[in-house]
């Protein structure tokens, strides 16, 4: 099923769910790509990507708090909130893709930036507690399993693609989280342990699994080791020294999402321009060309949450015609 052409990322900007569900499956519909779920944060707190996921969580539940969102007793105003948004987005899902057949992508917060932003009741991150990742972890897991399952009901002919939204995820193995109070950071956690955390996650849909992070420093290796089909990332922030591990995933069989157009309103190139890098990168590798169909799939850097409603249009559409432009001419 991996890869497509071309795919959004999960933001879009905006209130209504109807124009934005519009936007992608038609920009990505009829084999143009893979569509996806949009996310409208612009909805305020439970539309936003924490409190999204947050409201996916199984006999856990989250509220806002002024330094965000805290782990609760029961569920409240902000829980039912963030119910009825997906619900919205998924009403909108289903009326624009009746009779779809066809691949069609979600995104959920991984476990780990989920654990580096919610917060428990004393006021340090999940992160600070490894019973609490542990709990974290266990409710997501069936969270995203019921999700998956209502998804599969309302759109029956989609194959889906489980998209992970792991932005922390380099700060928290490298002990870059900072505590509540500001002064100190917390401790790394071991990579073995994040690594059987994400294998658990990934393990819950049996269909491809992609992580997206829109981080420097992307860790692709491990992210393979835990069984991800796809990773998801901003070209401009490689470096040369993410060559190696990226030239391993790709003939290990990982394909790549890769971020080539601005997340936010700026100057779009040519098509042709747009995909340089991708080849710039593929040379450097020592790939074959005709690999790159194969492996990459284009999409913004980053969501497009923070762009206008105009950009976001023509930002989508970008990514298919660059799609195109390295298909046509892969050298």
């Amino acid at each position: 099923m991996l890869p497509s052409p071309a795919s959004g990322v999960g933001s879009m900007p905006g209130e209504d769910a109807l124009e934005a569900v519009k936007t992608v499956v038609g920009t990505f519909g009829d084999g143009q790509g893979t569509p996806h779920l949009p996310e409208l944060p612009a909805r305020g707190p439970g539309a936003d990507m924490i409190g999204r996921t947050a409201g996916l969580l199984v006999d856990l539940y989250a509220r806002v708090e002024p330094s965000g969102w805290r782990i609760g007793d029961r569920p409240g105003r902000d829980t039912r909130r963030a119910h009825a948004w997906l619900r919205q987005d998924l009403d909108a899902l289903e009326e624009y893709t009746q009779g779809y057949e066809g691949p069609l992508k979600l995104q959920v917060v991984g476990p780990w930036t989920l654990a580096a932003a919610l917060e428990l009741r004393g006021g340090e991150v999940a992160l600070s507690d490894p019973g609490a990742c542990r709990d974290l972890a266990g409710s997501l897991a069936e969270g995203v399993r019921t999700h998956l399952a209502e998804v599969a009901r309302r759109v029956p002919g989609a194959r889906l693609v489980l998209q992970y939204d792991e932005p922390s995820l380099t700060a928290v193995l490298r002990g870059r989280i900072r505590t509540a109070s500001g002064y100190r950071t917390h401790r790394a956690v071991d990579r073995q342990a994040v690594e059987g955390v994400l294998r658990e996650l990934f393990a819950v849909h049996d269909g491809p699994v992609v992580v997206h992070s829109c981080a420097p420093d992307v860790p692709f290796a491990l992210l393979r080791r835990a069984g991800a089909d796809a990773v998801s990332f901003d070209l401009s922030l490689l470096t040369e020294r993410d060559d190696e591990v990226i030239g391993e995933a790709v003939e290990s069989g990982t394909k790549l999402f890769v971020g080539v157009v601005p997340g936010t309103d700026a100057p779009l190139s040519d098509p042709a321009g747009s995909v340089g890098g991708v080849r710039t990168l593929w040379r450097r590798l020592g790939l074959s060309p005709g690999l790159l169909s194969d492996v990459v799939t284009l999409t913004p850097a980053c969501g497009l949450a923070g762009a206008s409603p105009e950009y976001s249009r023509r930002a989508l559409a970008h990514c298919v015609r660059a799609a195109t432009s390295l298909a046509d001419d892969p050298e």
